[in-house]
């Protein structure tokens, strides 16, 4: 039973690491979204922090980062790739339109 809570307490402090680091993670996402980069920049930077927090998420409190199978990480991977591109892809192409053109769906 005493080594039960000898696991457990180990790992408390990194958990207040991970915590502390998500919540500046947040504080820093809401001032860069008060900094005007430029549209397609600030997605951009908000994704990369978002990135960040899901990949302190996934490796901490999922136990990702003790995780052996090189399957798993492989899988993650093309998950986030995927991910990235499907996130991507309007913001890419939302300078595609003319400025004249005019978005209604009453026609």
């Amino acid at each position: 039973m005493a080594g039960a809570h000898a696991d457990i307490s180990k790992h408390v402090k990194m958990y207040m690491c991970v915590f502390a680091a998500l919540f500046v993670c947040t504080i820093l996402t809401v001032a860069v979204s008060n900094v005007h980069l430029g549209h397609m920049n600030n997605i951009l930077v908000a994704l990369a922090i978002a990135s960040f927090k899901a990949t302190l998420v996934a490796t901490i409190f999922m136990h990702l980062k003790w995780e052996s199978s090189s399957i798993i990480w492989i899988t993650l991977g093309l998950c986030a790739i995927g991910f990235c591109l499907l996130i991507l892809l309007p913001v890419i192409t939302a300078n595609a339109f003319p400025a004249s053109t005019v978005h209604s769906t009453w026609g």
